[in-house]
């Protein structure tokens, strides 16, 4: 997966992971501890930075922003070489520097064996999302509609960089698959793709980011077409 991850890099910084035996610096933990004791302080800054204060923003966002860069790196890995990483709790490795977003380090990078790409997909970022969640709901009362519309946004969102940036229409296909009816993110919202055109989605609830101070309507919100 080295070579990948390298290849990745250049699709921009958001597709950047760290990896390889040495940290790339000080500070780096496990991903689990950021789903277990890290996880009230890590939402508090996240609350901080953006000006909501601690609670449902602040956790709906701090989601948002991890199930975002799972999905550049699966995602990304998945249309440049149809091979997906492990990027499971256990695996993947974090830190919040004092200025800037959550920064990742994979110490062993693998691939998932034996699966399609989408099903790789699904069960690398889902089941890493899913831990998360479970304790978003329960700390801070999230909605698991919320989370999992945050989760389908995260993944449009990285197909709209890979389509502008990698030829072809892989990226897409792999996410029309996840987000078909009957698909792990099935009833989500509204995928529409056109070959040469791009994507569009409207999701069918909100990531609560408009009540944050100046925050808005997001461009896939549902309180949009309301």
């Amino acid at each position: 997966m080295d070579g990948v991850l390298r290849q990745l890099g250049s699709v921009g910084p958001f597709f950047t992971v760290a990896y390889g035996k040495e940290p790339p610096g000080s500070g780096f933990r496990p991903l689990g501890e950021l789903y277990g004791e890290q996880l009230g302080p890590y939402v508090d800054e996240v609350g901080r930075r953006i000006g909501s204060g601690p609670g449902r923003v602040a956790a709906s966002t701090a989601q948002f922003g991890i199930a975002s860069r799972l999905w550049s790196l699966a995602l990304g890995c998945a249309v440049l070489s149809g091979r997906v990483p492990d990027l499971g709790p256990d695996r993947l490795w974090w830190r919040l520097p004092a200025a800037g977003s959550l920064e990742l380090w994979l110490p062993e990078p693998v691939e998932r064996p034996g699966e399609t790409p989408a099903r790789a997909l699904a069960d690398t970022v889902l089941a890493n999302v899913a831990v998360l969640d479970t304790r978003l709901r329960e700390r801070f009362g999230v909605s698991p509609r919320v989370l999992r519309g945050n989760v389908a946004s995260g993944l449009v969102g990285a197909v709209r960089v890979l389509t502008d940036r990698v030829p072809g229409e892989s990226a897409a296909a792999l996410a029309a698959a996840l987000l078909a009816d009957g698909g792990p993110l099935g009833g989500t919202g509204t995928f529409v793709h056109e070959p040469g055109l791009g994507v569009a989605f409207v999701r069918r609830s909100c990531c609560l980011y408009y009540k944050v101070p100046g925050g808005g309507l997001c461009g896939d919100c549902v309180l949009r077409t309301r």
